[in-house]
């Protein structure tokens, strides 16, 4: 099948340990990496000056800011900042989603060394999750807080714990705050330029990513200039057409998490390339502006997660005109955060062959907030998803094996974390003896013999859980087995069984895809029920077992929950994924009752 574009594969080499742990890595030498952030924004400023680096929506239009002029205004904030005594200690707090005026003043401050703490906006607007922004700012102590809007966001900045902080909205109309406009108006370029030179290096912490806390409460990780510039240089090593031609992105993926705020934002500083905002998302009601902005402007990248790709994959079949701007100067699709199901990769290869006559890459990596992101990346050309691939340049993979073929994976390399932000304990537990970063993560080969295929991510060892029986369930394999026999009707799923006879499930169900689908359901005392829907839901499930007969992957009870997930009680992270443990917590009640063989809302199998 022809390609678009190319791979760079990596020639790897897999050593055994005494132990039997096996060490995996690149043969191939990193290629240089630059010292700062700011390196890449001073020289596209020289080299492409009327390139667009950003832009958002404005109107039937863009707002666009080119690279001499957002190097231009980055030296004034910078300069502004610097007038208020903001250092390395002195964290910048952005409770607002995307935006230019969000990557301006970051760019700002990580080109003088102050770091900037990135949280998901919806903490700043459900009343609710608002606790949880409390706990950012308890833990982080910033001298600054960013929103784009004061009026939307004045019940968050009604909190007493941004009292004694000074507040900076693009948008305001009240007083007490700062509007942003007028951190362009710093002076002192000889205080910018100083700061650089005192400030910055390749140590300095550029910004404080929050975990996700699917699996715990959530932590600062310390994200430094090294870790954001070995990883830019690691992913290129891989993907050599970034350096060809500068990249273009359409993106909605939120910069307070590693794959929208690191791996693509700084993908397109340090290649060159032009950010454009995708103020859309994959989601009832906010597809349809991502199609819209797709109409306007294309990408030679394309970033998802696997549901995105569902939604889009259905977009672009309804629009042929769409199809052809989509394909035409695609090099990449690439997915991340979990399996794409087989349909949808094959959809996306078939309608570029009817459109293009080629494909471009597909491919997944593999990473953590800790890890910058990309420590595994796919580089193979295949015909199916779910590899996540073989170390990047510089990178060590020590794989403990667990069984015959499954292995915890720990990491080391220029992009791994120096550790957590104000928690000594939790940065020496982080790490092993050796210096290697405990992921937490499993993984399998594909070809124990061949390890330049790569591996399969498989699951969270936190996840996993034994039934009374003694059987070991992995729990996140059948989870992603279980959404794609179940797609479109659920939105997400919990696998539960820890300590019982067998297997059930927690469904989230779609309720607009079943009613549009016209299933019939009605709500009984918080789960949903219906002859027409347990009939749906009971037929998959049985489509399930014909592949997955074994006790440790058949599901033997299932419940629809009425009630959705709620960020406000942390059953949903501020990347949009599930905590488990919270959502088991909450529901207890519920998890009995999908023990109860005789309650109504219990479909059995």
């Amino acid at each position: 099948m022809k390609r678009t574009s190319e791979f760079a594969p990596h020639a790897v080499q897999c050593d055994t340990q005494a132990d039997g742990t096996l060490l995996l890595y690149a043969t191939g030498k990193l290629s240089p990496v630059a010292r700062d952030t700011g390196q890449w924004l001073a020289h596209w400023a020289n080299n492409s000056p009327q390139r667009i680096f950003l832009a958002e929506r404005d109107g039937a239009g863009w707002r666009e800011e080119t690279y001499a002029s957002t190097l231009e205004k980055v030296h004034a904030i910078a300069a502004s900042l610097l007038e208020r005594n903001l250092n390395s200690q002195t964290p910048i707090l952005i409770m607002s989603g995307n935006g230019i005026d969000h990557a301006l003043l970051s760019l700002a401050a990580h080109y003088v060394g102050i770091p900037t703490v990135p949280v998901a906006e919806q903490y700043s607007l459900i009343p609710g999750a608002l606790v949880r922004l409390q706990q950012v700012i308890k833990l982080i102590n910033p001298a600054m807080a960013y929103v784009v809007d004061a009026q939307q966001y004045a019940q968050a900045l009604s909190l007493d714990e941004l009292n004694s902080i000074e507040v900076v909205a693009s948008r305001n109309s009240r007083t007490g705050i700062t509007n942003f406009d007028s951190l362009l108006k710093g002076s002192g370029q000889h205080d910018v330029d100083n700061a650089r030179a005192s400030n910055v290096n390749a140590d300095t912490v550029v910004k404080i990513l929050m975990t996700s806390g699917s699996t715990s409460q959530p932590k600062g990780v310390l994200t430094t200039n090294k870790m954001l510039c070995a990883n830019q240089a690691q992913i290129a090593d891989a993907l050599p057409f970034l350096r060809k031609r500068p990249p273009r992105l359409v993106d909605w993926l939120p910069w307070n998490h590693v794959f929208g705020g690191s791996h693509n934002f700084y993908m397109m500083l340090a290649n060159g390339g032009s950010l454009y905002i995708d103020d859309g998302k994959p989601a009832p009601g906010l597809i349809e502006r991502t199609i819209e902005n797709l109409g306007l402007k294309t990408g030679t990248l394309c970033f998802n997660v696997p549901a995105g790709f569902q939604m889009l994959l259905s977009a672009l079949q309804k629009d042929k005109q769409l199809q052809q701007r989509f394909f035409a100067d695609l090099d990449l699709i690439f997915y991340a955060g979990a399996s794409l199901p087989q349909s949808v990769w094959e959809g996306f290869e078939t309608m570029a062959m009817q459109v293009k006559g080629e494909v471009p890459l597909m491919t997944s990596s593999w990473g953590l907030t800790e890890t910058a992101p990309a420590t595994l990346m796919q580089q193979e050309p295949i015909d199916r998803s779910g590899v996540v691939g073989v170390p990047l340049h510089g990178v060590k993979a020590k794989l403990i094996p667990e069984s015959d073929n499954r292995f915890e994976v720990r990491v080391k390399g220029p992009n791994i974390m120096p550790g957590y932000f104000n928690e000594p304990d939790k940065t020496r537990d982080a790490f092993d003896e050796d210096g290697f970063f405990i992921t937490g993560d499993a993984m399998t080969f594909v070809d124990r013999n061949n390890p330049t295929l790569g591996l399969r991510f498989d699951g969270r060892l936190s996840e996993d859980f034994k039934l009374l029986s003694g059987t070991w369930v992995r729990a996140a394999q059948l989870r992603l087995a279980v959404l794609a026999r179940l797609a479109p009707y659920v939105t997400d799923v919990v696998i539960t069984g820890a300590d019982r006879n067998d297997i059930g499930l927690l469904i989230f169900p779609n309720k607009p895809e079943l009613e549009h689908a016209g299933i019939v359901f009605e709500i009984h005392e918080h789960t949903l029920t219906g002859s027409q829907l347990f009939s749906e839901m009971q037929q998959r499930l049985a489509q399930h077992a014909q592949s997955h007969s074994g006790s440790s992957t058949r599901i033997a009870r299932a419940m629809l929950l009425a009630e959705p997930a709620s960020i406000a009680d942390g059953e949903i992270t501020a990347k949009g994924n599930l905590n488990f443990r919270q959502v088991l917590n909450r529901r207890a009640a519920l998890l009995e009752r999908l023990y109860n063989d005789s309650d109504v809302a219990v479909i059995t199998l």
